[in-house]
């Protein structure tokens, strides 16, 4: 350790948490060691054990990236730990990308472990989350639908997994309590390895991995927003034929109607989500909607006035 703290009794606090060597504190010898290796912020970490020695990016957060797993620190080891990741994220083996050293299961919500080996051969979502995270509690009801929907109908061919980013444990078991899927462990490294893997920056988001391990789609979270089940098993030509489907849909139906229900004239519409003022059942995709108020028709509840 190279101390910058503000006097040598706040160095000898500190020396006494840290389970490696120090040079002694002085600000002099600091200050001609942050020339030499060009130190402008702290922490920051330099490695002379190794004639690779540069680095352009902070070796910190090499370290936070991958732990033990950066040693020795040098350029070679990230872009090897790096390759190791992108085919990872390409995919084409579960049980690499969601086990770990010790640990070949994933926990169900009353603790169960799970095989990771039983998980082949399934389409799986991998679900980044937090239960402290508003827009992720909103996504989770709508993919608890989803999910519930295709176990019902799909045979045990689809499954998720939640990534947590959770605070902490009691968070974790709250939010997990809540859903009817897997989980990672919250103690495995692997969830911090995940959120890098797919480069994620934000949550909640959903990550598909297909039949045969491979990634499908960085955007499941997207696809089950507009299609729910329907968009299984979440590939690209699902989605055209889903897209296709509502186009040839959409283009049977009249533009603009006037309903004897309504005094305002009705244009047909895309609609994510809508409840219909006739019948007050939830609708999805075309809807019949007033553009001056607040009024949507499902296509089957329209009554054309003579």
């Amino acid at each position: 350790m190279v101390s910058f703290d503000r006097d040598e009794d706040g160095f000898k606090e500190h020396f006494k948490c840290i389970p490696w060597l120090a040079v002694p504190f002085d600000v002099e010898l600091n200050r001609k060691l942050s020339e030499i290796y060009g130190i402008n912020r702290i922490p920051s970490f330099v490695s002379l054990a190794s004639d690779e020695i540069s680095i352009e990016e902070d070796l910190i957060g090499l370290i936070e990236d991958y732990g033990s797993q950066a040693f020795p620190f040098t350029w070679k080891r990230r872009e090897e730990l790096r390759a190791i990741d992108d085919a990872k994220r390409q995919g084409g083996n579960l049980e690499q990308l969601l086990a770990h050293e010790g640990r070949n299961y994933v926990l169900s919500r009353d603790g169960r472990k799970i095989p990771v080996s039983e998980l082949v051969g399934k389409t799986v979502g991998l679900y980044f989350g937090a239960y402290w995270c508003p827009p992720s509690r909103a996504f989770t009801a709508q993919l608890i639908e989803t999910y519930n929907e295709l176990v019902t109908t799909g045979d045990g061919c689809f499954e998720i997994i939640l990534v947590s980013t959770d605070r902490d444990l009691i968070e974790f078991n709250t939010n997990l309590g809540n859903m009817p899927w897997l989980a990672i462990p919250y103690e495995d490294r692997t969830r911090q390895d995940l959120c890098r893997i797919f480069n994620i920056k934000g949550i909640p988001a959903l990550v598909i991995i297909g039949e045969d391990g491979k990634t499908i789609s960085m955007d499941g979270k997207g696809m089950i927003s507009l299609y729910g089940a329907k968009a299984f098993p979440f590939t690209e030509r699902r989605i055209a034929e889903i897209e296709a489907g509502l186009k040839k849909e959409g283009d049977a139906l009249p533009q603009q109607v006037k309903d004897i229900k309504h005094h305002h004239e009705l244009k047909l519409d895309m609609a994510k989500a809508y409840v219909c003022d006739c019948c007050k059942r939830q609708g999805r995709f075309w809807a019949f909607s007033c553009q001056v108020c607040d009024y949507d028709l499902h296509p089957g509840c329209v009554q054309k006035t003579e």
